[in-house]
């Protein structure tokens, strides 16, 4: 192995690390995605968005993988996602890891809703709460 694959697979397995070792918590424009976790009884994803923004232009996810603009307008669930649709168009153990550790993605605090943590629309619309019974909000 070279030098270099050397310090690529050391600065990813830094960033795993830190990423599993994180408490539970979703910073200002996340995508909380709570769509069907609790029903599952697992923790609900958190999306980075702007991670993912800063290294991806919008088409990508939005155009490309077929995103729509709204927090938890995609009918998204694991079994679309091992098949490759969605975020497993990238999380697939050669772009970017694979789904095999769940808490990686599923790191939400537990009965959150589907919402864009600390989206100012959500503020003026009433919170989480206000969105619609499909993005997590009371039903």
């Amino acid at each position: 192995m070279t030098l270099g694959k050397r310090i690529r697979w050391a600065v990813m397995a830094g960033g795993l690390a830190l990423l599993v070792s994180l408490p539970a918590a979703a910073e200002y424009g996340d995508v909380v995605i709570n769509n069907r976790s609790d029903g599952a009884g697992m923790r609900p994803a958190v999306f980075p968005h702007w991670f993912h923004r800063i290294r991806f232009r919008c088409k990508v996810c939005h155009a490309d993988l077929g995103f729509k603009f709204q927090a938890g307008g995609n009918d998204i669930n694991m079994l679309k996602i091992i098949d490759g649709q969605f975020c497993g168009a990238c999380h697939n153990g050669n772009i970017a890891w694979a789904v095999d550790n769940c808490d990686v993605c599923h790191s939400g605090k537990p009965g959150t809703p589907t919402q864009v943590h600390g989206s100012t629309v959500q503020k003026l619309l009433g919170g989480p709460a206000a969105a619609t019974p499909q993005q997590g909000g009371k039903k």
